[in-house]
């Protein structure tokens, strides 16, 4: 099977499209034009400052032929942890639920502590802001070292309407209480967002424990790409983990960096080419993000 026809039927559900408040690759309906193209079936649409279910829903009445999924990242500039923000999204239409990504207390301190020689975008917007005397509380889940009743009380939104929660920025110990707090509550959609990322470097062990709790793991293209990790440890996780336990994203729209699409088309081929074969690589770009999405 030819890489191209791989990539047909397939969902991107991690893309930093824009309009944004930072400069992006391309928008939404350039996206929805470039996946048409290539025969992809959707993409979820990410802002770390503000839901998508709007963006979504407009792009959606455009363009029939690929489906646009809207979302809500809890950071500072929807109110955080913040209850209210998650329904309305959910009654917009909005599918996955991130936990805080930039305002992560669990990212402030990796940062702070020098993870990153290149810090990514968001890390250098945020600096402009700080810099210009505009500074944002650090957000967690935790509560005297337990999931927060404003965190439940979200959970319980989440589990009401069938949304999908993703960790985000989280750091370990957190990740571990959400997910076992998700799986009290019913809630059948839990993604552990790109797992190997600096800031939370959940070995393949750990990935493993939290697969059998019940959540997907989710690895980004863009991790191995900007040589966040090697591409060698990114097929030991996923073999470790199973397949069946795994989607694929791109986490691609940075303005300087290559398209969604084309790092979907890239991520296949490393695949093929490290003995994964069709049936794998559909699990984890088909059938597991359409159970997400579409279930």
């Amino acid at each position: 099977m030819e890489m191209e026809s791989l990539l047909e039927g397939a969902y991107d559900l991690h893309v930093h499209t824009g309009p944004d408040v930072m400069n992006r690759k391309l928008d939404d309906l350039e996206m929805t034009e470039r996946l048409q193209k290539v025969g992809m079936k959707g993409f979820g649409i990410k802002s770390h400052y503000f839901c998508t279910a709007e963006r979504a829903r407009l792009v959606n009445k455009v363009n029939s032929d690929v489906k646009a999924f809207g979302a809500i990242s809890l950071n500072n500039a929807v109110g955080g942890i913040n209850p209210i923000a998650v329904e309305m999204a959910a009654r917009d239409g909005a599918k996955i639920v991130w936990m805080p990504t930039v305002d992560a207390m669990n990212e402030e301190i990796q940062f702070k502590q020098g993870k990153y020689k290149n810090p990514p975008g968001w890390a250098k917007f945020k600096q402009e802001m700080i810099d210009q005397g505009i500074e944002t509380s650090s957000l967690t889940v935790f509560e005297d070292s337990k999931i927060s009743n404003t965190t439940l009380d979200i959970l319980e939104v989440i589990a009401k309407h069938n949304l999908i929660l993703a960790t985000g920025h989280l750091g370990r110990g957190e990740i571990f209480h959400l997910v076992k707090a998700a799986k009290d509550l019913n809630i059948k959609k839990v993604v552990i967002t790109h797992p190997n990322f600096p800031s939370i470097n959940l070995s393949k062990e750990e990935q493993k424990t939290l697969v059998d709790m019940g959540a997907i793991i989710e690895h980004c293209f863009t991790t191995p790409h900007t040589k966040k990790v090697t591409w060698e440890s990114v097929f030991e996780e996923i073999n470790y983990v199973g397949y069946e336990n795994c989607i694929l994203s791109s986490d691609l729209g940075q303005f300087n960096a290559i398209y969604p699409d084309e790092g979907m088309k890239i991520f296949v081929q490393k695949l093929l080419n490290n003995g994964f074969n069709p049936d794998m690589i559909n699990t984890m770009i088909k059938e597991n993000p359409s159970y997400l999405v579409e279930g």
